[in-house]
């Protein structure tokens, strides 16, 4: 794969993790929603990724770029690094929680049942706060390759004038 690959690869993970941080932040907004158009509450979102699927498994890879060193259960990558290189991610999907909602005791509430309940989403917010670093910290991580790739090219350049 060239440079031009990884870049296509990394910009691949970075919507990605755009769209897992977008589901997030859709899940923190309604955490309190108790009547969505569909009727009923809100039920917590997750992003599926799934590798491309021109992907070889990994076993696949790990055992193409395997040297001679290792055991046949985790065997050493070879120095070359002839092994192919995974073209990234995609996202396979935006599935529903299956989760039941919470029951709060809330009588005055416009959506409380006849016995006072009110159903409430499963949203733990901090659950959602750390879903939300990783994915900001997945983005950063990817932003920065580019940045390294883009320097690589660079550099290359450079050294193809002189």
């Amino acid at each position: 794969m060239n440079l031009f690959g990884l870049m296509e690869t990394s910009g691949g993970a970075m919507q990605a993790e755009r769209m897992r941080a977008e589901v997030v932040a859709a899940n923190m907004a309604n955490a309190e929603t108790t009547r969505t158009a569909t009727g009923g509450a809100y039920h917590r979102q997750h992003v599926i990724f799934a590798a491309n699927s021109s992907d070889p498994g990994f076993l696949d890879s790990l055992a193409t770029a395997s040297g001679t060193v290792g055991s046949p259960a985790l065997p050493a990558l070879n120095a070359a690094g002839s092994g192919p290189v995974a073209p990234g991610v995609h996202i396979a999907g935006v599935v529903e929680d299956p989760s039941p909602p919470l029951k709060r005791y809330d009588p005055g509430h416009p959506d409380a049942g006849p016995d006072g309940y009110v159903s409430y989403p499963d949203i733990n917010p901090l659950t959602e706060m750390v879903d939300l670093m990783g994915a900001t910290r997945a983005y950063g991580l990817n932003s920065s390759a580019v940045q390294a790739e883009k320097g690589m090219i660079s550099s290359a350049l450079e050294i193809a004038k002189s």
